[in-house]
């Protein structure tokens, strides 16, 4: 798994290179090596991984129709036994073979001798007939055999009850219970009435030291023998002649048809193996993954251009697209469980999330394709895979509760269950008869596409990108950076507040991203917390410090809260996309009224304008131009000195229109009706805010003296 981790970084790395290559001089060129360079790089690691073939490639099973066209034998082969059949009759020689043992008569003879030796003068306390009656019982020991205690014990727990025991030339069958170890032997002497009665004076003589084993354990005749045997086990059981029929197309493949196609497979192979083999499977095998690899590259170049100028969108998007495919060869190679326990809804999810959808579902058909190539039953293989897929992308838009996640793994298992019990059904026609097996892959596929959640966070550090998870737990206001900004700056946590709820019900209007919207305007502005006390929002009245200072040092002041906000992000490790805004919620604004005010206090001196601009750059994004708008726009309606509807219409449209006119939108894909429709909502909700009433009209002159002589007249 390392190495696949590793040829992963590589891969993403020369991704990211290639792209940055990219420049103005060599655009289009350098585009094409883009182009060429991923589907060179994605077709090679998958090949490489992908089983190797030879020979025709039938898929079938027992309990499943034949799905090809009436099988006739093209030369005779023989039908080979299973391993299983094969395992068990070997089993059957092993239990069956008896171990060989060689007979030393010379060990009866030394020992007998000794005994007799030592106590050719009696055994003290006894009569002496005691010898000679140890010495005929220890003859009759060594003639039945005496083995050695562990060698006993070990053949004792075996399932071999006979032992052959060699003597000469002879050899003889004996049963494991008709002979001896050198404990048992011991306490047989003791079994004869005559030396039992004597035992205690009899321990004294340790008549065990006169025991030892005289037959010997034969390891090279045994082992020998044993290998003959199990070597002429016949590993076939009949034999298919040529222009016999095996099989017709839409029979059932029972166990013996198994084996004759089995034995039909196994014998091709063996008779059209060459040199040539490979090389064809091979070339088969890049033709066939680079022309869907390139499909899938040129739907990129004609509908997601975008993602070119991304690196860690196409580098995810081709990781996703090669990694399942390497994980299927490898389990199918090594025979590893099932590939349907295999998440394989997780790639079209992380690139529904972090991209789109219609860019998630062409993935996922390209890397499903690519892993029928692999597996054995392609057909159901792809049927099930696409709808999990489907089901996926359709039933998860944003993964940020651990709540959607489990839904979508839910929907995801009864999904596929449920196609799976359909292609039964127009197979079988029998519900008794089916194959309810892959019903447990399914459940543990959809306990693996709960990891998704957790596996989040790896896409995330890995390609960039920041998901709504993080997004939330970056709102949380009782966050370090957050909490801080509320203590030092309460004004101005304030308003980020509010422009957080502005951005994103503008957001959810126009379909932008509302989440990412609202984190970030709540820290756009913590550059401020440097000098709090030079913005309007964070002063309780009185004397603003800005205007003791000149207009430039000022203006250089303010300026600067956008590079001290980038210097803490930097220290507090926020996500890019959260320093973007930061960066362009100015963009390359001006300070308008320091700038005006030294125009005209230096009406005839030229001005440098940088001194006075944001470093920007402007926004890029429609998140981050909705946050401009709203920042500009709850930050001016302070100042109003009446909130009507007049009023605020009139701020927000001319804030906006002014923004247009200044070219702030230029390089982010936000429309007119987008603009439109965040200046309506703009409108709508800095009414509710202020409570904005109609204003009621006074009555003229005519009027009051009318009103006034009504009384008089009553």
């Amino acid at each position: 798994m390392a190495q696949i981790f590793i040829i992963f970084a590589g891969q993403s790395y020369i991704t990211r290179k290639m792209i940055r290559f990219d420049n103005a001089n060599t655009h289009h060129h350098g585009r094409w090596l883009v182009y060429t360079a991923l589907v060179v790089v994605t077709v090679a690691l998958i090949v490489s991984f992908l089983p190797r073939n030879s020979g025709p490639q039938f898929r079938y099973d027992v309990g499943k129709p034949w799905m090809y066209s009436s099988l006739i034998a093209k030369f005779d082969f023989p039908i080979y036994k299973t391993e299983e059949t094969i395992k068990e009759e070997q089993d059957s020689i092993t239990d069956a073979f008896e171990p060989y043992y060689n007979y030393d008569a010379k060990v009866e003879q030394e020992q007998v001798k000794r005994f007799i030796d030592n106590y050719k003068d009696g055994i003290p306390g006894l009569p002496a007939e005691y010898v000679s009656t140890i010495a005929d019982r220890l003859h009759r020991l060594y003639l039945a055999g005496v083995m050695d205690a562990l060698e006993y014990s070990k053949i004792s727990r075996d399932t071999t009850s006979m032992i052959r025991i060699v003597s000469g030339k002879k050899a003889t069958s004996v049963e494991i219970m008709c002979t001896y170890s050198t404990m048992t032997a011991y306490e047989q002497l003791f079994s004869d009435p005559k030396l039992a009665a004597q035992r205690q004076i009899l321990q004294r003589c340790n008549l065990n030291e006169y025991i030892q084993p005289n037959i010997i354990y034969d390891e090279e005749r045994s082992e020998g023998e044993l290998g003959d045997m199990l070597s002429g086990i016949p590993l076939a059981s009949g034999m298919v002649l040529s222009g016999q029929k095996i099989i017709d197309r839409g029979e059932i493949v029972d166990d013996y048809t198994y084996r004759v196609l089995n034995s039909f497979e196994r014998e091709t192979k063996r008779r059209s193996a060459s040199s040539s083999a490979v090389p064809s499977t091979i070339a088969g095998q890049v033709l066939f993954v680079g022309t869907l690899i390139l499909l899938f590259t040129t739907y990129l170049r004609l509908f997601r251009k975008d993602y070119f100028d991304k690196p860690r969108s196409i580098a995810m998007l081709y990781v996703m697209i090669t990694v399942f495919p390497i994980l299927v060869s490898l389990m199918i190679t090594h025979n590893v469980l099932s590939v349907y326990i295999l998440p394989f809804a997780i790639a079209p999810i992380f690139i529904r999330v972090f991209v789109d959808s219609r860019t998630a579902f062409t993935a996922h058909v390209t890397m499903v394709l690519i892993c029928a190539a692999a597996v054995k039953y392609q057909y159901e293989f792809i049927i099930v895979q696409l709808v999990a897929g489907f089901i996926a992308i359709y039933s998860l838009r944003e993964l940020s509760q651990r709540a959607e996640i489990f839904k979508t793994a839910l929907l995801v298992t009864l999904g596929s269950s449920g196609i799976y019990f359909a292609l039964q059904l127009m197979q079988d026609n029998s519900i008794l008869t089916m194959d309810h097996s892959m019903y447990a892959y399914f459940a543990v596929n959809g306990v693996l596409l709960l990891f998704a959640y957790p596996l989040m966070l790896v896409i995330e550090k890995t390609f960039g990108f920041i998901s709504n998870v993080t997004l939330i737990e970056l709102s949380n206001t009782n966050k370090k950076l957050l909490r801080s900004l509320s203590e030092v700056a309460p004004g101005t946590f304030q308003h980020s507040v509010m422009v957080g709820n502005l951005a994103a019900e503008i957001a959810n209007k126009i379909g932008a991203k509302s989440q990412l919207v609202r984190t970030g305007a709540l820290y756009h502005d913590i550059g401020k917390m440097k000098n709090s006390v030079y913005f309007t929002e964070n002063q309780m009245g009185g004397i603003n410090p800005l205007d003791a200072l000149p207009r430039i040092d000022a203006a250089q002041v303010v300026i600067s809260h956008v590079t001290d906000g980038l210097k803490m992000a930097e220290r507090y490790n926020l996500p890019g996309v959260i320093k973007d805004f930061i960066k362009t919620h100015h963009g390359t604004g001006k300070t308008k009224y320091f700038y005006i005010s030294y125009k005209n206090e230096h009406p005839d001196e030229p001005v440098d304008d940088t001194l006075f601009t944001y470093p920007g750059p402007d926004p890029f994004t429609r998140e981050q131009a909705v946050l401009m708008m709203a920042d500009t726009v709850e930050a001016a309606a302070r100042s109003l000195k009446e909130y009507t509807e007049e009023s605020i219409s009139n701020l927000v449209n001319k804030l906006i229109d002014q923004q247009v006119e200044d070219g702030f939108f230029r390089t982010c894909p936000i429309t007119f009706h987008d603009i439109a429709v965040a200046k309506q909502v703009l409108i709508e909700r800095l009414k509710a805010i202020y409570h904005t009433r109609t204003s009621y009209p006074e009555l003229n002159k005519k009027g009051k003296e009318e009103q006034q002589a009504q009384p008089a007249a009553q």
